[in-house]
């Protein structure tokens, strides 16, 4: 089946079709089937247990769960440790012995039921329900919340059946294998990343704070605060001039980064970055300098010291990173990008080297060009920018080999 696009994607869940989503698109991704519960079928089940071979699950948000009064299993219970499951359910009537396909579809559809309560299920069962967090993809990137949101953003009750994807000799199928698998049975793949993009893109995730003038030693900007209302993260905007009614604008995206924006770092360009930013858009008729809450590339301070230490044992930053189980690049800037539309910002001349974050910025609809930022390098940190350059891609014409 060719590549469907998210609305077509949500037209098949509304029909009661299923869908097989993948967390990442990495070789070593793991998949599941997934739909609407409220749709579910025995038939549904019997080709979930039959064709994905894992276990048929209900994945629920957190306050669902605790109205269901379903407790938490321990690891050992529910067989996982990556996510957090409910102890096993069954629907309190309409059900046998609870293990056949229309049992366990029952039990599903009961669940799924915005009228059921505690007194319409009874535990222990034969239905593993798994908890979604409130804020879904945009709180973790798990197989609970990428389900709930799926249905969820189909305009269906916030409850979706899953099963795991296994390959036939049991172990859990791979991108590779999701893919025949998918091709198969005539089914679209899904990514949660998409359904980041979807939220971020339409909807509203953030909320200005609080606004007042704000004084530098360079020239005087504006400071608006928002806040992410999923996570609670607040965001710095430094505005100067006018912007807004669709005016463009000089913009700098910047990440975070304690250790050189205020301590001023050798290791990296980000404090360096900044000043010349400040500078820049100081000189212009108006600019923006968002301040986003993602310090080290997404990975945060404590592991950003970590990669540190990898480092000086001979590993490059993505490495490093990539030591410790992170993607090369964590950030995401949906959020700059509502930031920007919330100011108002037409046209956005973005201070960068970065194409990641262009490219980001114009898949949430903000048109971008790029001014450059480069930075002359110095022997504390000409590594970390040729590994920007040679593995990130980064625009840095000027990067020279220090000897």
């Amino acid at each position: 089946m060719p590549n469907l696009s998210l609305e077509d994607v949500f037209s098949r869940i509304r029909d009661a079709k299923m869908v097989v989503m993948v967390a990442e698109e990495r070789d070593d991704a793991q998949g599941d089937l997934v739909m609407a519960a409220e749709k579910v079928t025995p038939e549904h089940v019997n080709f979930m247990a039959r064709e994905a071979r894992g276990v048929v699950s209900i994945a629920i948000t957190d306050k669902r769960m605790r109205e269901l009064g379903v407790p938490l299993a321990t690891a050992s219970d529910s067989g996982t440790s990556s996510e957090q499951a409910g102890v096993l359910v069954e629907a309190r009537e309409g059900v046998t012995t609870g293990i056949s396909t229309s049992d366990r579809a029952r039990t599903i559809q009961v669940i799924a039921s915005k009228t059921t309560g505690p007194e319409d299920i009874v535990m222990p069962g034969h239905v593993l329900p798994l908890m979604a967090l409130a804020g879904g993809v945009m709180m973790r990137n798990g197989r609970a919340e990428g389900a709930v949101d799926l249905v969820r953003s189909a305009g269906l009750a916030p409850a979706a059946a899953l099963c795991t994807i296994l390959r036939d000799d049991g172990e859990a199928a791979r991108l590779e294998d999701l893919r025949e698998f998918a091709l198969r049975h005539e089914l679209p793949i899904v990514f949660v990343r998409e359904l980041v993009s979807y939220r971020l893109t339409n909807e509203t995730l953030v909320q200005r704070v609080s606004d007042v003038a704000f004084p530098l030693l360079e020239g005087a900007f504006k400071a608006v605060i928002f806040r992410n209302i999923v996570d609670g993260r607040e965001h710095l905007a430094l505005v100067k001039g006018n912007v807004g009614g669709g005016r463009g604008a000089l913009v700098r995206l910047h990440s975070e980064c304690l250790t050189g924006d205020v301590f001023e770092s050798r290791r990296c360009d980000c404090g360096e970055q900044l000043q010349e930013s400040v500078s820049r858009i100081l000189e212009a008729e108006a600019g923006v300098i968002i301040y986003l809450h993602q310090e080290g590339r997404g990975i945060g301070l404590g592991n950003k010291i970590r990669a540190y230490a990898l480092q000086d044992t001979g590993l490059d930053t993505v490495e490093a990173n990539l030591e410790l189980g992170f993607d090369d690049d964590m950030r995401d800037y949906g959020i700059g990008a509502q930031i920007l539309r919330d100011l108002g910002v037409g046209e956005v001349r973005l201070l960068t080297n970065n194409p990641h974050k262009i490219e980001s910025l114009r898949r949430y609809g903000v048109s971008v060009t790029r001014v450059a930022l480069e930075i002359v390098p110095h022997d504390g940190n000409i590594g970390y920018l040729r590994t920007k350059k040679e593995k990130l891609g980064h625009l840095l014409s000027e990067l020279k080999l220090l000897t």
